[in-house]
């Protein structure tokens, strides 16, 4: 029987507004693939990302130019030749492993390989970039959450953060620059950062200029996000970042995901799990992924006003594993 596939724009609204150091939002704009075959729906979701020169347009164009291939039978494999890394082959290469389950009967974690279930995982928190008392509003806010992330920008690091540490004192806490950093402030900002007990910093400095972090003496370790999408970014962030941030967007898919984690821990790079904001079907077949990584950041459906239904079913900060009906 042959496959059919439907490409689907959706929007999500956000609950009030989500602002990094590049700017804010107010909906997530994702694309859905959905494959056909007989009575089973195979689905993946992807948000694609201006920063990495896609466009929800192109996105559904690159999807689209797949159908004959995918009416041929392309599998996994094959998808991996036909098209690059990024938001679209994510989409499509989430759907093909949610269509083999379907078909087969047999569990996406079981065909992944793992050895054992999806047990629940914990998830941070985003406080995104805001006047200080709005953070510490946010951070009040969110306290049933026991790890929170700060967006920050080259602007009143130090007072955002105390006012974030103040509103949280039980916290732990990470900070996402998203590029933004100030160098300058950054450095002499560590031994108070430290203080607060911040465990990470992800990507402080844009693409390009993470050399200069090889000579910064820092109390708290880097992670990077922008400047690593797959295994052949690793080697240039040897002496530089102590972990990787891996997203399905980034990598196209789980297929390249599990591979670049398992590159990545055996490299000695501790390893986090991260999202763009979206539904609970982006991030389900991250939950896989997210088995044993050092941080989890799959909050996306957290921040929407409306997730879709079925979703993932978070309890506080615990994500439990997809159901079947969802993905996988």
């Amino acid at each position: 029987m042959k496959r059919t596939l439907v490409v689907r724009r959706e929007t999500f609204p956000i609950r009030g507004s989500f602002r990094i150091s590049r700017g804010a939002k107010t909906e997530a704009e994702v694309v859905v693939a959905e494959l056909h075959e007989g009575e089973a729906v195979g689905r993946g979701e992807c948000v694609p990302y201006g920063r990495y020169g896609e466009s929800v347009d192109g996105v559904v164009d690159t999807l689209e130019s797949a159908n004959e291939a995918v009416f041929e039978g392309l599998d996994r494999a094959g998808l991996i030749h036909l098209m690059p890394a990024g938001a679209a082959r994510n989409a499509l290469d989430c759907a093909l492993w949610d269509l083999e389950a379907k078909l087969s009967g047999t569990p996406a974690w079981r065909l992944a390989g793992l050895a054992e279930p999806p047990r629940p995982v914990t998830t941070l928190f985003t406080i995104g970039i805001d006047e200080p008392a709005a953070m510490a509003r946010a951070a009040r806010g969110a306290h049933d959450r026991p790890l929170l992330k700060v967006k920050l920008g080259a602007d009143r690091l130090i007072e955002r953060m105390r006012a974030v540490r103040a509103a949280a004192p039980a916290a732990r806490l990470l900070i996402d620059f998203n590029e933004g950093a100030d160098f300058d402030a950054l450095r002499a900002a560590g031994p108070e950062l430290a203080a607060m007990g911040v465990e990470m910093i992800e990507q402080p400095l844009p693409v390009g200029s993470d050399s200069m972090l090889a000579d910064l003496d820092y109390p708290i370790p880097f992670g990077a996000d922008e400047s690593v999408h797959g295994t052949e970014d690793l080697a240039d962030l040897r002496g530089l970042y102590r972990f990787v941030n891996i997203k399905l967007d980034k990598t196209g898919g789980l297929t390249a995901a599990l591979a670049m984690k398992n590159r990545a821990a055996s490299e000695g790079f501790g390893i986090m799990i991260g999202c763009m904001v979206a539904s609970s079907l982006s991030m389900a077949p991250a939950v896989l992924l997210a088995q044993g990584a050092q941080f989890v950041d799959l909050d996306g459906p957290l921040l929407l006003a409306r997730d879709r239904d079925p979703g993932l079913r978070y309890d506080g900060a615990t994500i439990q594993p997809p159901a079947a009906a969802l993905w996988g």
